[in-house]
């Protein structure tokens, strides 16, 4: 089988190559990245020389490229993971996401619909539990929750599966789709709030919280969701969407503390110390109070479950940033320091 899996050189793209590559030796996998600020070669450096991996440089906007690689290769499915996903740039900048995340899924569907082996894969699309909106203070996400997207970012993600659902209606493409939650873990871009906060405790820079930190999301350890989109991909039914979750429901500030504390432990500091880096900032606009997601569907009928707590899994990703400072001080300079400064000091 071969594949095209985009965005493959990201935080949760890379897991996922390295997973196909190195656990289907038979399968062809060709891994599509643009290699912006997040998309990083040295997140692959294991799988680089396996002869069924090859890396294709290329932007999923560009439709001529699009309709010819696939013209070419003839793929048998899409494992669709590019986008655009940090919510404080779609803010300043959203039609750079409608772009990605909207034209270039359009392209990446035009694609596979006329010259994709529809009859031995599919098309299928990672999105986000941010396209269910917020949640009080109860109940979580299910597959069947109305969409009510509330930042570009999420709205783009929403516009993305409903055009892969159009397609599946319109075109009887097959297709499956996933939605999952806060994703965290190594190889991670600092932008988000986990590797961005390891960095800065590391160097005593301070830790900016939006608003009082009260706002509440549920984490999914990487390795976890590459399994479940593995499990998905394999097992699940055509048409279908599931809902991944790490059963992980943290309140912000009370993460931040408890890594301040881990922190301390691994940096042999005192207790205390690396909590006294937190600084409280003006809240975005826009922010969603709470996600949950319900996970069941994906565990009772395809036995996925996520391999460790939330606990566990910030720990290996603590140890993981803490033992690789070379790939971190690789991709925390340039452009990331400017926007950094641009989205954190000026407020």
């Amino acid at each position: 089988m071969k594949i095209l899996v985009t965005g493959g050189a990201g935080f949760i793209g890379s897991h996922v190559v390295r997973r196909m590559v190195n656990t289907y030796p038979d399968y062809t996998i060709h891994n599509l990245d643009k290699l912006t600020y997040a998309g990083n070669l040295e997140n692959l450096v294991d799988v680089e020389s396996k002869m069924n991996y090859t890396f294709i440089k290329g932007d999923i906007v560009d439709q001529g490229f699009i309709t010819n690689l696939f013209e070419k290769e003839k793929y048998d499915a899409v494992i669709h993971l590019a986008a655009e996903s940090h919510v404080d740039r779609s803010i300043t900048n959203p039609l750079e996401f409608v772009r990605t995340n909207v034209i270039g899924t359009l392209n990446l569907l035009e694609g596979y619909r006329h010259h994709g082996n529809k009859d031995r894969g599919h098309f299928y699309h990672i999105s986000t539990d941010e396209v269910y909106g917020e949640l009080g203070e109860t109940g979580k996400f299910l597959e069947t929750t109305s969409y009510d997207p509330n930042s570009p970012y999420s709205a783009s993600k929403a516009s993305s599966d409903h055009f892969v659902r159009a397609y599946g209606a319109t075109y009887k493409m097959p297709y499956k789709i996933s939605n999952c939650s806060n994703n965290y873990g190594s190889h991670q871009f600092p932008e988000k709030l986990i590797p961005l906060f390891i960095n800065n405790i590391k160097n005593n820079l301070p830790l900016p919280v939006y608003g009082k930190g009260e706002n509440v999301r549920d984490w999914l350890w990487v390795n976890d969701h590459a399994s479940a989109i593995d499990t998905i991909f394999h097992n699940g039914a055509i048409g279908e969407t599931y809902n991944i979750g790490g059963n992980n429901e943290w309140k912000n500030i009370d993460l931040i503390k408890h890594l301040c504390k881990l922190m301390d432990v691994k940096l042999g500091r005192e207790k205390g110390d690396s909590a006294k880096l937190i600084t409280y900032v003006t809240d975005r606009a826009g922010h969603d109070f709470r996600y949950a997601i319900d996970s069941s569907k994906l565990m009772n009928e395809l036995g996925w479950e996520p391999s460790v707590n939330f606990e566990q899994g910030l720990e290996k990703t603590v140890t993981w940033y803490l033992q690789n400072e070379k790939w971190l001080n690789n991709v925390t300079s340039g452009a990331y320091k400017e926007y950094y400064t641009k989205q954190y000091a000026e407020r």
